[in-house]
């Protein structure tokens, strides 16, 4: 048979179910689709499976681990979705997935660590051969799931063997961040089937220590120490340790992070846009769908601030968005990358398998039938009822949302993959963090190319990176931040050298207010804006469907010159992107301001008519709004007070 399945094949898992518009008016999707999703996903990942069915090796370029530790993983992620699919159908699983899954635990266990067919590699510590210490949480989490059609009924010296493997996951070291939930998930399942011990107490208590030192309030978790806020939150963070608690009925555990992942989900439902993406924002999105895990475990669990119609919309906004634009390929194999491959978004780490840590979402299945998850009827998400600008101070974002075009954005004035040990190195700069602002509908530009939403002090031709990220406040629509720029070529930094930013949310509008202090003599500033779509030159020729957005960018003061940049390599939504500049030579401490637009509305207004400057000095402005709002905005610290039209200051700090 050929390895290539027909195209008809691939749509008959999902895209081919009946839609049902009247439960599920915006995606038709219900139940039984999220059910194709995983048996159609699933169906593709096992034909790739060795003999013994304990390595799936997905064809692609490997990991930095190493093929027989991404065949590893195929097996555990892909386990999750069988595990979730079968556990919540109440054993049905008229696949046999979990027969494969036992075939395969049975024959990577049986002696590992060996470079044969089916033998799955050792866990050991991190910085040595730490991936399969990853994948044990998968094989716990869906040995837990399962446990009465499975782990029961298999013969004690498999159970031996699978124990034995685990427990590597608790002599090793993890990585100094979510990877401790890992062995605390390995412990957790050992625990709950008879096998605990002092070393499983151990794994379990250190995990949860780390997890409140990590905890910065507002429903946010830092992954790790250090200031890296992103989808690791929803999909690890907050997942593990509440999942393990609703398994376990600890009333106490559930007590304390219920009530963290519903804060977490207030914010988080706003990182979605009108169609079903998430915010394209931090490491590992190739994971996709996963973003929704978060959203769907609330439903499960009780502890959301949602309606179950606004939680399904969410979940299945997501789930279709990836799989309506090919995050699936011919074969029906997830991809590396974001609609389809995209090799910037993908880390060193990942390898052909890492897309099916998007399984998590499938936590949405632990939801039976008839839970209000699945029979209320689909209501609109955030994004479409009104705009919305939401300020979170524990992790230094500013949110913002237009219903008219179903945009979301994320300011960032606090995220960073800076770890506390690490200097600023401008080599290992990321733009999936480093960016001023995301969002829903564009992708960073990458390396090589013009950044997109970044504030650059150039000297001799060269420009800085921001890397560490101090916030500095924010308030009702508005955040603040300083860093130190960095370069890549020359003294990697100028002393005294700091860079004060603010941005303002209003509609879809943004104001973006920097104050440089410390530039030595001959220095430029560059200010990029959003990058969209490149439209070709050919006269009323254009690349770009209508409904994608346009960006903007209007020089308020101390702009001295504008253009328009193309970025070759394109983003994940773009294969060549247009970033919109100002630029500006630095004489001592100088104030610039502009003000940017991402926007899919139709005919919107030119962004100069959006807001004016009324007052300007080296350390503050004041700006008027199209409606007579004022907002004035200061430094040293930074304060932010709005106006209403012909109405008293509202301090904004």
């Amino acid at each position: 048979m050929s390895r290539r399945t027909s195209r008809d094949t691939k749509l008959t898992a999902w895209q081919l179910l009946p839609r049902d518009h009247h439960l599920s008016p915006r995606t038709g999707y219900t139940r039984d689709h999220w059910e194709a999703a995983a048996d159609g996903l699933l169906r593709a990942a096992w034909r790739w499976a060795s003999p013994g069915c304990a390595l799936l090796d997905l064809p692609g370029r490997p990991s930095v681990s190493g093929v027989r530790s991404d065949g590893l993983e195929g097996y555990a992620r892909t386990f999750l979705a069988a595990a979730f699919r079968v556990a919540g159908a109440d054993g049905r699983d008229p696949h046999g997935w979990l027969d494969r899954y036992a075939r395969g635990l049975t024959s990577g266990t049986r002696t590992p660590g060996r470079h044969d067919a089916e033998s799955w590699p050792l866990i050991l510590d991190h910085h040595v051969q730490g991936q399969p210490m990853v994948e044990s949480a998968s094989v716990a989490l869906g040995l837990r799931l399962t446990r009465p059609w499975l782990w029961d009924n298999l013969d004690e010296t498999v159970q031996d063997r699978a124990e034995a493997w685990l427990r590597g996951a608790l002599r090793h070291v993890p990585a100094p961040n979510n990877w401790y939930l890992f062995p605390y998930t390995v412990a957790a399942f050992l625990e709950a089937v008879g096998r605990g011990d002092g070393r499983t107490r151990r794994a379990r208590q250190r995990a949860l220590e780390l997890l409140e030192s990590w905890y910065v309030g507002g429903g946010w978790y830092s992954d790790g120490d250090g200031r890296a806020f992103d989808h690791y939150n929803g999909w690890a963070l907050h997942l593990y340790p509440l999942l393990e608690a609703q398994l376990a009925g600890d009333e106490q555990l559930l007590e304390r992070y219920g009530p963290r992942l519903r804060s977490h989900l207030e914010g988080q439902s706003l990182l979605f846009g009108g169609d079903g993406a998430p915010i394209h924002f931090g490491r590992s999105l190739t994971y996709r769908f996963a973003a929704g895990a978060s959203v769907a475990l609330g439903a499960v669990t009780g502890h959301t601030p949602l309606s179950p119609g606004v939680s399904r919309r969410l979940i299945s906004g997501v789930l279709r968005y990836f799989l309506d634009r090919g995050a699936a390929d011919d074969d029906g194999l997830l991809t590396l990358g974001w609609h389809g491959p995209h090799e910037p978004t993908v880390q060193r780490y990942s390898g052909p398998a890492s897309p099916y840590w998007a399984s998590k979402a499938f936590v949405a299945l632990l939801a039976p039938a008839d839970h209000p998850l699945w029979t209320a009827t689909e209501e609109p998400v955030p994004v479409e009822t009104a705009d919305h600008v939401m300020t979170l101070p524990a992790p230094g974002l500013l949110l913002q949302t237009t219903h008219a075009d179903g945009i979301a954005r994320l300011h960032n004035h606090g995220s960073d993959d800076v770890r506390p040990h690490e200097g600023e190195s401008a080599a290992q700069q990321d733009p999936l963090y480093g960016r001023q602002a995301y969002s829903t509908h564009t992708g960073p530009t990458a390396l090589g190319n013009i950044p997109d939403n970044h504030f650059a002090v150039e000297i001799a031709g060269i420009p800085s990176v921001r890397r560490r990220i101090h916030p500095l406040g924010g308030g009702p629509g508005w955040a603040a931040s300083w860093h130190r720029p960095v370069f890549t070529e020359g003294p990697p930094m100028v002393p005294g050298l700091r860079v004060e930013s603010v941005t303002v949310a209003r509609g879809p509008h943004e104001l973006r207010v920097h104050r440089v202090t410390g530039a030595r003599g001959g220095a430029r500033a560059i200010q990029t804006g959003w990058a969209t779509p490149a439209l070709r030159d050919a006269p009323g020729v254009l690349d770009v469907p209508d409904k994608f957005p346009l960006s903007a960018l209007h020089a308020l003061h101390g702009w001295t010159s504008s253009d328009e940049v193309r970025a070759p390599q394109g983003t994940a939504y773009a294969l060549s992107a247009r970033v919109p500049r100002l630029t500006a030579d630095i004489v001592g401490p100088t104030l610039f301001a502009a003000a940017a637009t991402l926007t899919a509305e139709p005919d919107p207004a030119p962004l100069p008519e959006a807001v004016s400057v009324l007052t300007a000095t080296t350390d503050s402005i004041e700006v008027r709004w199209s409606d007579g709002f004022r907002t004035r905005v200061g430094f040293g610290p930074p304060t932010v007070e709005h106006v209403p039209a012909g109405g008293e200051p509202n301090m904004a700090e």
